[in-house]
C-alpha cells in the first residue's frame, strides 16, 4: 500500500440500528470505500480496563453487553479471525499492555464491523480505554499510530451524542437542541483541527454534560485523532444524521 491506512472514529448505536437501513448502507458503503485493512484495531466505549489491555487473539464468544431486547440480538455471530500479529505489535508500542485471552468483541465492536466487513475475513483484535481523560487516550493514541503503516484500521467506536435518558421515541422527530448543537460543534473542532478545544470539550463545547452525562461514548475520539496527530491529514465527516435523537456522526481521518 502507498498510503498510511486512515484511522476511523464511528458511531457504533444499539443492536437494534442493525435495522437502520439507512445506517446499515452508510457503513457498507464506507467501509467499501477504504483500501482493505490487513488487521483492525478497535478501541470501544464498551470496554474500560486499565493498565491498557487488548483482547483474545483466538475466535471467542462475542459479548452481548445489552440487556432487555428481543432474543435475536443475542444470536448475532461475528466469527473473525484472531490477530495475534497485531497484539505482539501493540505490546512493542504499549510494553506495558495487558493480554485477556478469554475477552471477545462487546457491540461497539462487533456491531458495526458486521455491516463494514460482513465476511467477517480480516482479523480484529479489541483494545480497551485505560482511562476517560481525553489527553491521556490522545497520546495512546499517538503511540499506535506506526501501526497505520502497516495496514492496521484503527477505529474508536463511540457515540458522537450519548444521552440514554433523553432519547426521543419518534425517529422522525427533529433532534432535540442540546444534541444539534455538540454535535455541529464537534463537526467543526474535528475537521477544523482544534485539538485542545477537542480535548477540553467538557468546559468549551455547548451542552457537553448533557450530550454526554458520562464521556465513555466521546472517548474514543481522542484514540483516534491522536493516532492521526503526529502527520494531521484531511478529516472529513462521512456519516451524519440522528437515531433517536442521538448523534451517529463518524469522521474519517486520512
Amino acid at each position: 500500500m502507498t498510503t498510511r491506512m486512515p484511522v476511523l472514529y464511528l458511531s457504533h448505536g444499539a443492536p437494534p440500528l442493525a435495522d437502520d437501513a439507512r445506517w446499515t448502507a452508510e457503513l457498507a458503503r464506507w467501509s467499501a470505500e477504504l483500501p482493505k485493512p490487513e488487521a483492525i484495531l478497535m478501541v470501544s466505549a464498551h470496554w474500560e480496563e486499565a493498565p491498557l489491555s487488548i483482547g483474545a487473539t483466538r475466535r471467542v464468544p462475542l459479548i452481548y453487553d445489552f440487556w432487555g431486547f428481543p432474543q435475536r440480538y443475542y444470536t448475532v455471530r461475528y466469527d473473525a479471525p484472531g490477530a495475534p500479529e497485531l497484539a505482539a505489535d501493540v505490546r512493542k508500542l504499549i510494553p506495558d499492555v495487558h493480554q485477556d485471552e478469554e475477552r471477545g468483541l462487546d457491540h461497539g465492536a462487533y456491531v458495526p464491523l458486521v455491516e463494514m466487513y460482513p465476511d467477517a475475513d480480516v482479523p480484529v483484535l479489541q483494545m480497551s480505554m485505560p482511562t476517560l481523560e481525553p489527553e491521556r487516550l490522545f497520546e495512546v493514541g499517538r503511540s499506535l499510530a506506526p501501526l497505520r503503516d502497516k495496514d492496521v484500521l484503527i477505529v474508536g467506536s463511540g457515540f458522537t451524542t450519548h444521552n440514554l435518558r433523553e432519547m426521543r421515541p419518534d425517529p422522525d422527530a427533529a433532534p432535540p437542541a442540546w444534541s444539534a448543537e455538540f454535535d455541529e460543534w464537534t463537526d467543526r473542532a474535528v475537521r477544523g483541527g482544534d485539538i485542545d478545544a477537542l480535548l477540553d470539550f467538557r468546559a468549551k463545547a455547548p451542552a457537553a454534560r448533557v450530550a454526554h452525562p458520562r464521556t465513555e461514548h466521546f472517548a474514543p475520539l481522542f484514540m483516534a485523532l491522536g493516532a492521526d496527530a503526529d502527520d494531521p491529514s484531511r478529516r472529513r465527516s462521512v456519516i451524519d444524521g440522528y437515531w433517536l435523537g442521538l448523534a451517529k456522526r463518524s469522521f474519517q481521518f486520512g
